[in-house]
């Protein structure tokens, strides 16, 4: 990352967004920039290994954009799709044989700015709408959901991190 520019939620607010969302929409583009950073120079046979056993850097970029697009679901009031339910299953396999780091950090990188652009979508007066997540519908408000989203995918960005540098550093 470069360190001379400052973070995003210090570059100035985000153009058409609700003032209560441009937080989670900092967040994810923050773990985005933070995600690309890392991957550039990340050793595409570390991917899938596990040190430690410790979850892979590939399962951390394929829950993040996943999980993102499972939460974004839930906050439009919407199901998940068969296709989401495939992709959940199947997060801690690699997608093809030559995925890079820098491919699946691109493909959560789109799902970010999918997620950014919803954010815009969203009325301020629907944040405290009730939304059921899950099979087994469980409470949460459209808020709820949102802010999730941003929690939840810097907390893995923090756990990818941490599981990229250790293995750099055993090379």
């Amino acid at each position: 990352m470069d360190s001379n520019r400052p973070e995003v939620w210090l570059r100035g607010p985000l153009t058409n967004m609700s003032p209560l969302l441009q937080p989670v929409a900092f967040a994810l583009l923050q773990a985005h920039e933070e995600v690309i950073s890392e991957m550039k120079a990340f050793p595409d046979e570390f991917l899938w290994t596990r040190p430690g056993g410790v979850a892979s850097v590939g399962f951390h970029l394929q829950h993040l954009a996943g999980v993102l697009d499972r939460l974004f679901t839930y906050a439009r009031g919407e199901s998940l799709r068969p296709t989401q339910l495939d992709y959940l299953q199947n997060e801690e396999s690699p997608p093809n044989a030559s995925a890079t780091p820098l491919e699946l950090a691109s493909r959560f990188g789109n799902q970010v700015e999918k997620s950014v652009a919803a954010l815009r979508t969203f009325n301020e007066s629907s944040l405290s709408d009730f939304r059921s997540v899950g099979r087994n519908k469980l409470p949460s408000t459209v808020f709820g959901l949102l802010v999730h989203a941003a929690e939840h995918t810097q907390r893995h960005v923090g756990q990818l991190l941490v599981t990229a540098r250790v293995q750099k550093k055993s090379c």
